[in-house]
């Protein structure tokens, strides 16, 4: 089974590229994005489905703007273009872009003309959508309907269903324009005629099938983590080969409360997985010992789980011949990395890149072309428990770099207990799935004078790190009610004996991180 056409994303370096599509694929249809310096012909050859343009920061008259090449039109395909990729499309087929002075940012009214098309049929006469330009069209292309207008825009939206083409200055693909998913699924389903056809059960039988056809009888190994990604990933290449896939758990002893037991019986429960657990607590605790720099405590943790995990890999080969290596790579993961697109490089992944050279295996990653929200949706109707596949986004060197200080085993201990109380208290409120990640800090190197009992105290401050993400990349704090907040700091103060103070990180990303080291 092969992958279905793709709708794809011309990045023309919008904060949105991404965005544009995960809404692409919320409309049921798959999407990729690419690059706009990548040749049409290089499009073409991936037989799209449709073209979206998207937006971007240039102005069309720069010397350096990107341009779109008018062969594009010329080959049939549907083509949606958005903010700058609207102008852009409007300049190459002849209609006009001026720089008005009338620049529109933010919310702004849209009107819709009486011909509203097909993007803006039935919807209300007047929208909210979000804008964010200077220049605008000021007179659409032989062909193309003009239905709808703005204060700073007369060309607001257009669309040519001869050729199945349309445009929108705006910005459909944010939350703050009303009605914006509904127009994109419009033009990918009305307009381009696209089938709404990209599904948790088609992604998982389109998976199964390319795993068969890569592995075919040779045997595979796994490293799982307990995070969703590792999860899911080893789920579907069990349930396309079997018993053909063994799992490595290396327990390093930096887990959360609970994390290793979900491992090693929840989810061999739920699948079946032959899984080899590797108790290695000792070794990295002793590798550790004394090491307070983080970036030392991170090597350290990686090179420690690289030998431990060659070490069981070697005892797997052993019994048959180990060809393959599962890994959890997602989507944002190859795009940030410049994976496959062109684009800069945004930060490096453990999980892109290929292997270190004395690792001889081929990758197996069923995830690659996934969203999170994608991978936690399969992982569910592969049947994993829900804690796992709801579970927050966790470091590797895991609890190592929660302590600001040298690591030992009672400072875990201290640290776990106040990070299972912040955890029931969000699950027991209700909000574990409106926070992205809820960090929880021990200051083991500081101590804070405080009253417990009758008398004074000197213990630790542990700090609370709940953010709000969709990608990682940027994060604020999330708002929890004062009342979790109070209760997580009572019990902490109550429940952890060294404990006897509890403070709330209210820093976004950027300026600062969501971990701490």
């Amino acid at each position: 089974m092969s992958t279905p056409r793709p709708v794809l994303v011309v990045d023309f370096g919008a904060q949105y590229a991404q965005l544009i599509a995960r809404r692409v694929r919320e409309a049921r249809v798959y999407s990729e994005i690419v690059p706009h310096s990548m040749p049409v012909s290089e499009m073409l050859a991936k037989n799209p489905a449709a073209i979206i343009l998207s937006g971007g920061p240039s102005s069309v008259y720069a010397p350096d703007a990107p341009q779109i090449d008018a062969g594009m039109f010329d080959a049939g395909v549907p083509v949606f273009g958005i903010c700058y990729g609207f102008q852009a499309m409007a300049q190459a087929l002849g209609g006009t872009v001026a720089r008005t002075g009338n620049r529109e940012y933010g919310g702004t009214p849209l009107h819709a003309r009486p011909e509203a098309g097909v993007l803006l049929r039935d919807l209300p006469d007047d929208l909210p959508v979000w804008m964010s330009h200077g220049d605008c069209v000021t007179e659409a292309p032989a062909g193309f309907a003009v239905t709808a207008e703005s204060a700073g825009a007369p060309v607001a939206a257009f669309e040519d269903l001869a050729g199945r083409r349309a445009g929108v200055q705006f910005h459909p693909e944010v939350g703050h324009t009303a009605h914006g998913q509904e127009m994109l699924s419009r033009f990918l389903h009305e307009i381009a005629g696209i089938e709404p056809t990209w599904t948790p059960e088609n992604i998982i039988d389109e998976q199964v099938a390319r795993i068969r056809e890569q592995v075919g009888d040779k045997e595979v190994i796994c490293g799982l983590s307990g995070g969703v990604d590792s999860a899911v990933a080893a789920a579907l290449v069990h349930k396309a080969v079997g018993d053909q896939l063994t799992c490595v758990f290396v327990d390093h002893g930096l887990l959360r409360a609970g994390e290793a037991e979900q491992v090693e019986k929840d989810y061999v429960a739920a699948t079946g997985i032959k899984l080899k657990v590797v108790d290695a607590r000792e070794r990295f605790l002793g590798a550790l010992a004394g090491v307070t720099d983080p970036e030392q405590k991170r090597k350290i943790i990686g090179r420690e789980f690289i030998r431990v995990f060659e070490a069981a890999a070697r005892e797997i080969a052993a019994h048959g011949d180990v060809e393959f290596l599962v890994q959890g790579t997602l989507y944002p993961d190859v795009v940030e990395s410049g994976g496959g697109t062109g684009t800069a490089n945004i930060k490096s992944h453990h999980n892109v890149g290929g292997l270190p050279e004395d690792l001889r295996f081929a990758l197996v990653e069923p995830l690659r072309t996934l969203f999170k929200d994608e991978v936690r949706t399969l992982g569910l109707e592969l049947g994993l428990p829900e804690a796992m596949v709801w579970r927050h986004p966790f470091p590797g060197p895991g609890l190592a770099i929660r302590i600001i200080g040298a690591v030992d085993e009672e400072r875990l201990a201290v640290l776990r207990k106040a990070d299972l109380i912040a955890r029931q208290e969000l699950t027991a409120a209700g909000l574990d799935r409106g926070v992205w990640q809820f960090p929880v800090v021990l200051l083991a190197d500081v101590r804070s004078v405080g009253v417990q009992g009758d008398g004074r105290s000197y213990g630790h401050p542990v700090v609370l790190r709940p953010v709000s993400s969709e990608d990682a990349m940027t994060a604020d704090w999330s708002r929890l009610p004062y009342e979790v907040v109070a209760r997580i700091s009572t019990r902490i103060t109550n429940e952890v004996a060294e404990v006897n103070r509890v403070v709330l990180d209210v820093t976004s990303k950027p300026p600062g991180t969501i971990e701490w080291e």
